[in-house]
């Protein structure tokens, strides 16, 4: 993998999120529409996690957000970021804090 400058890094806009509605895409096995607390705005993001989490476990949760990702279309819903997430076989795992952070709080 291409290594990246410090530089480069510090373009990326990299939040505390925290998920307020989950949502399932309708025709799409896999994907939700979450409505993420950013601290300035609530934005949607479709990620493809509903086979791995039930809305339940999701509502409320403090996750990481990459914010300054340019939209994206996904099945006819504007995607507005990405939630950071890590897959080990068939298990996933969604980036969240140890600490009662506030949204919107930038991560270094």
């Amino acid at each position: 993998m291409e290594m990246i400058s410090f530089d480069e890094f510090k373009k990326m806009d990299i939040r505390v999120g925290k998920i307020v509605n989950v949502e399932e895409l309708s025709g799409a096995d896999k994907l939700y529409v979450l409505e993420v607390d950013i601290g300035d705005e609530v934005r949607k993001i479709v990620a493809g996690i509903r086979p791995y989490y039930k809305k339940e476990e999701l509502t409320g949760k403090l996750i990481i957000v990459l914010v300054n990702l340019q939209p994206r279309t996904i099945r006819g819903i504007e995607s507005h970021g990405m939630l950071l997430a890590g897959l080990d076989g068939n298990i996933l795992g969604v980036l969240t804090v140890d600490r009662d952070l506030k949204p919107g709080t930038k991560i270094s």
